[in-house]
């Protein structure tokens, strides 16, 4: 089933969300119209003064690249939505700008003089973070406005890298117990990529195995950690890696390169955890924090397929016992607005030329329509690969008098008088289910 719908009354102040087909009865009579495409918002023509609204609980799986929603009322989960981040393409945007700076200085033209002694203010991120913790910190603003929310739970620490890598501390009383196990092989699951490391066998039962054996003197440290197939773990038995590897140079070098390398995506998590936690909380009074841990230990309890919404619905005690209402999560993907760069650069660095070797000039900004604006248009004749008919589409490039949108891989240009409706301007986000 499709995610329950959001609800606001006349004044725009969020009621308890509906189910699609009573959001469909409410339009189809006259006493509704739609407020926003994604997440599908309707909104009354009624005025509540004191709403009595159930209490909704939003829970948040922050990743490195994915992160994540998930709104539970009592034991169903009603609404889930995946976002993915886009702090890759930022860091590489920022090395190639670098790459371009440096050139320009070794070259001895026109540059901007490095700056030295730069003291990064307290609670610095890098561009890369910050973006992941500002689209988060997007979201949950929207779903504050649209959802009576009445708490905030996020998965705060996926891994927790200093008990990882010290298994022998104190004190620490659920090390002892059964969440201790799944922190460890989540960690080892997504550091070795979800194979055996010895013959990258996938799609089987994968064990826990010592690179260095505890007969010779290895040690539970997650850096001696790895996976294997069982044949492979038998096979090695006892011996040292350097003696079971040994007509394998290649892969010798990368297990004992990558063993005692911290997982990039779980430093990654662990340098926004804090950040995270502190927005929630200027937003909602009342946040929980939770592990990965017991994330992993609901959903193999309940035996449910793992994804990154349905991981957000098992976080903490709250999602020990859930009742899954949605089978269609909203998928979102960050796009940006563009850039703010005047000309474009070429290989070197410099002004990319045109045809007539003349500096290309800055697209212009039209009014009528914006790239990554989802419409309705029609089609009147049948082009080369494309039939005449009604499509949905995001605009790819404003033309002139009109837009050009995607269909099936091929570029269509159309003129406004055939656009239908628009159905979502451009807000920088793309929706997909």
């Amino acid at each position: 089933m499709q995610n329950y719908i959001f609800q606001l009354d006349s004044n725009k102040q969020p009621l308890d969300m509906i189910h699609p087909a009573k959001a469909r009865r409410l339009q189809s009579q006259g006493k509704a119209a739609t407020f926003r495409m994604y997440p599908y918002t309707i909104i009354r023509n009624i005025s509540v003064k004191s709403p009595n609204t159930k209490s909704y609980i939003l829970k948040i799986d922050p990743g490195a690249t994915w992160t994540g929603f998930a709104i539970q009322c009592g034991e169903e989960i009603i609404f889930r939505m995946e976002l993915k981040h886009r702090g890759g393409l930022i860091k590489k945007s920022l090395e190639q700008r670098a790459d371009f700076r440096k050139g320009r200085r070794s070259r001895n033209l026109r540059y901007r003089k490095k700056r030295f002694n730069r003291k990064k203010p307290e609670g610095w991120l890098a561009p890369s973070l910050r973006h992941r913790l500002q689209t988060v910190e997007t979201w949950v603003k929207k779903f504050l406005k649209l959802c009576p929310i009445t708490c905030i739970e996020i998965e705060q620490v996926r891994f927790d890298l200093q008990k990882l890598e010290n298994p022998e501390i104190s004190g620490v009383q659920y090390q002892q117990g059964e969440l201790q196990g799944y922190e460890i092989r989540e960690y080892l699951l997504e550091k070795w990529g979800r194979q055996c490391v010895y013959c990258e066998k996938q799609d089987t039962p994968l064990q826990i195995e010592h690179i260095k054996p505890k007969s010779k003197g290895g040690s539970n440290r997650i850096g001696n950690l790895t996976l294997s197939c069982p044949e492979c773990n038998q096979n090695k038995g006892n011996q040292d890696v350097e003696d079971f590897l040994s007509g394998k140079p290649d892969l010798l070098k990368r297990v004992l390169a990558e063993a005692p390398k911290p997982l990039d995506s779980g430093s990654a998590v662990n340098s926004t955890r804090y950040a995270i936690v502190e927005m929630a909380k200027n937003l909602c009074d009342h946040v929980k924090c939770w592990t990965g841990g017991r994330t992993k230990y609901n959903r193999v309890n309940q035996e449910l397929p793992k994804s990154h919404s349905i991981d957000a619905a098992c976080v903490g005690e709250s999602g020990s016992k859930i009742k899954l209402l949605v089978s269609q999560p909203l998928i979102v993907e960050s796009k940006g607005h563009g850039t703010k760069q005047a000309r474009r650069a070429n290989q070197q660095g410099f002004p990319a030329l045109n045809k007539d070797n003349q500096p290309i000039k800055p697209k212009t900004k039209y009014t009528h329509c914006e790239a990554g604006d989802m419409i309705k248009f029609r089609l009147e004749k049948n082009r080369k690969t494309v039939r005449a008919g009604i499509y949905k589409g995001r605009v790819k490039t404003p033309t002139p008098k009109g837009f050009e949108v995607k269909i099936d891989g091929c570029r269509v240009s159309q003129k406004m008088e055939y656009l239908i409706r628009f159905m979502h301007r451009n807000d920088g986000y793309a929706y997909s289910f």
